[in-house]
């Protein structure tokens, strides 16, 4: 017997709703908003702290033994010689001293105009970098080194106006243990930003020393959902007109661009402006204006609405009901 076109019909709307249902799940896109909310008001952590360190870099110098434990201060304290450039898996290029220890930046400094923030028991656990007998080696701009003077009167070494730390706790050449403590201590790149790899895949994940892992776009920088969004049964952002301008969309992804991301619900909707957006699980994802570098999550917690994102599309700090 022949299926009418109007019976034919009614059965593919039915396998297209069933096809969205089951790649979008069954979440109803309302969130239980009022549980922890992590990184919103949480401090930054002290200055001492292990983060998310990520251990050993790949110089052909890492191996070399610069000192151990506390008893490389000495070293730390040394001047930083001819700088050198470090190439580092997950960071890209990172910059280090003559010994191959690698040299930090701080976010509570300033660069314009330089300062340094670190002072006391700070200093301690992040010793500065004396400005004398610093040069430049390859790959690196000398006319971004230069010089800060400290509380105490010592000229500190800055690099694009960031002045620059060791960690005490690194003890050989390619150490990155300081990489995230206390979510303001970063690699310090070649040119004085924080060092993160260029090349990622149109989305990832990271491991924020406060976070725990969360997805990143291309540039690094963190993605975040909006509370107030669907998902179910079909991808809906309520974020219209100026909310934009704080919270832009992400742009369309291929799904093989991608890595360490959940790829059910991973895919892309026309927005009721016109404009596509990405979703993790189905959820509409953004960026925000207030991150200015990779590795910020100025956005985790603002106005209890707007959350990070787990690698299978839950909020940061919220459970999804």
């Amino acid at each position: 017997m022949k299926t009418s076109w109007r019976n034919a019909s009614l059965v593919a709307s039915a396998a297209a709703v069933l096809v969205l249902t089951t790649a979008c799940g069954q979440e109803s896109g309302t969130s239980s908003v009022g549980s922890q909310n992590v990184g919103a008001t949480a401090a930054a952590g002290g200055y001492g702290g292990v983060g998310s360190g990520i251990g050993t870099g790949t110089s052909p110098s890492a191996s070399s033994t610069v000192g151990g434990g506390q008893g490389n201060l000495g070293a730390q304290s040394a001047s930083a010689g001819k700088l050198e450039v470090s190439a580092n898996a997950e960071l890209g290029d990172v910059l280090t001293d003559s010994a191959g220890l690698s040299l930090y930046r701080f976010d509570e400094d300033t660069a314009e105009p330089p300062k340094s923030n670190c002072n006391g028991d700070c200093a301690t656990a992040w010793p500065p970098v004396p400005a004398n007998d610093a040069s430049a080696g390859a790959g690196i701009d000398k006319a971004l080194l230069g010089e800060v003077t400290r509380a105490d009167g010592s000229k500190q070494l800055t690099i694009g106006g960031w002045p620059a730390y060791r960690y005490a706790k690194d003890t050989k050449a390619g150490d990155l243990t300081g990489q995230g403590v206390g979510g303001k201590w970063y690699a310090l790149a070649p040119t004085g930003k924080k060092a993160s790899v260029a090349s990622l895949p149109g989305l990832s994940t990271r491991n924020d020393p406060n976070l725990g892992e969360i997805v990143v776009d291309k540039n690094g920088m963190t993605v975040y959902r909006f509370a107030k969004d669907k998902a179910w049964p079909e991808p809906v952002s309520n974020c219209n007109g100026a909310c934009l301008e704080k919270w832009p969309v992400v742009a369309p992804v291929s799904s093989n661009d991608t890595k360490d991301v959940q790829k059910k619900g991973l895919m892309s909707f026309t927005r009721s402006d016109g404009v596509k957006q990405q979703t993790v699980n189905c959820s509409p994802i953004y960026t925000f204006a207030g991150d200015k570098e990779a590795g910020d999550t100025n956005g985790q917690g603002v106005g209890g609405t707007w959350y990070a994102v787990r690698p299978n599309g839950e909020m940061v700090g919220v459970s999804d009901k």
